[in-house]
């Protein structure tokens, strides 16, 4: 998420549309979206359907009221995080306990004065970003750990196993010594692949690679990025193809489409079985995006799989079809590269069919001086 164009949407509960105006007035003039409702059954089906940032509830309300919504809230895993805070004349200790109790965060008393509402908003959604920033963070840092101990750590073992077995002399024949050392140069291979896409992803977490958009070819790093992977492809007897117009020209970072491309591809070549193909095509759509798709004859996502298949804090590792290693770390770069030229990579796939891996780059991303 860009925290700097995102727009906090915040949903105001109050039973008196008075109240609803004035709240709302004094959000809108800071820039945030408002969602006013009257009532606590509104607000719940409100906020399962859309998920606001911040909900400002009223206590006292016909029907349920503001504690029973709270509750309801809380309850549900999908809204928990969702920080409220109540709106009241009440100025009870009781009533304040068990506001905070039900699970509310805040409160604002009425009548409403608007730089304490505002300062009361700031704050707690500067905090709910923070929280989600630290989960993040958390994920990230797992999923390095993850790596390192398991990713790495397994075939740098099996290449030392290998080795210990080669090195015995007189053991074996030489078509089983040849087969050792293939599965050793294939280890050595997928160890190469996953240091290179860890060591770009370290970098890209500390902010430590330039984003350099500049007009390029596009044409010229698919043909580039076929070559890179064409022997792994005919190794499965795999068949590349790309529609895509000449002088194809888009403002990019060229690294970084580049490297989405090549992973993108050789993602495609791992779960393609033998004989399979895989296209690559371009197109510009009318609000002035570049979608580019590589589509895939292989063996399909489950649609569990598919539905978190970009998330960091969940497991995606499945071998390709002819043992390939795979751990998902390279489609959550692509994601990465894809959103800081402002577009957005996806998946459709159908078991048993194939897989369409797609990016939207807008075309008047502006590159640097």
């Amino acid at each position: 998420m860009n925290h700097d164009k995102y727009i906090p949407n915040i949903l105001i509960v109050d039973d008196i549309p008075a109240n609803l105006k004035v709240l709302g007035g004094i959000l809108k003039d800071e820039g945030y979206k408002i969602r006013p409702v009257l009532n606590g059954e509104i607000a719940l089906q409100v906020a399962r359907k859309e998920k606001p940032d911040l909900i400002l509830l009223d206590i006292m309300m016909p029907g349920i009221d503001g504690y029973e919504v709270c509750n309801r809230v809380k309850s549900d895993p999908e809204l928990s995080d969702v920080p409220v805070i109540f709106i009241s004349a009440l100025n009870d200790t009781t009533d304040l306990i068990k506001a905070f109790k039900s699970g509310g965060v805040d409160y604002i008393t009425k009548p409403f004065q608007a730089a304490e509402v505002l300062a009361r908003v700031n704050t707690h959604l500067q905090i709910c970003r923070q929280n989600i920033e630290l989960k993040e963070l958390n994920a990230t840092k797992d999923k390095f750990f993850s790596i390192i101990a398991h990713d790495l750590r397994g075939p740098i073992g099996n290449m030392l196993s290998i080795s210990e077995l080669v090195s015995e002399r007189g053991q074996y024949d030489e078509d089983t010594l040849y087969s050792f050392l293939e599965m050793q140069k294939e280890l050595s291979k997928d160890t190469i692949e996953l240091l290179e896409n860890l060591l770009i992803w370290a970098r890209s977490n500390t902010n430590r690679i330039d984003f350099e958009p500049a007009m390029i070819d596009f044409d010229d790093i698919v043909t580039e990025c076929i070559d890179a992977v064409q022997v792994q492809a005919m190794v499965k007897s795999i068949g590349i193809s790309h529609n895509t117009p000449p002088e194809n020209l888009i403002t990019a970072d060229e690294n970084m489409i580049r490297l989405v491309m090549r992973n993108l591809l050789s993602n495609a070549i791992k779960f393609t079985p033998r004989g399979g193909h895989i296209e690559i095509s371009a197109y510009t759509e009318p609000n002035q995006t570049k979608v580019i798709s590589v589509r895939d004859s292989g063996i399909g996502i489950p649609p569990e799989m598919l539905k978190d298949l970009f998330r960091i804090d969940v497991s995606n590792k499945r071998k390709g079809t002819e043992g390939e290693a795979s751990n998902g770390l390279g489609l959550f770069l692509c994601k990465e590269f894809v959103e800081k030229h402002g577009g957005t990579l996806w998946a459709e796939s159908e078991e048993g069919k194939g897989t369409a891996f797609s990016f939207s780059i807008p075309l008047n991303t502006k590159p640097k001086n």
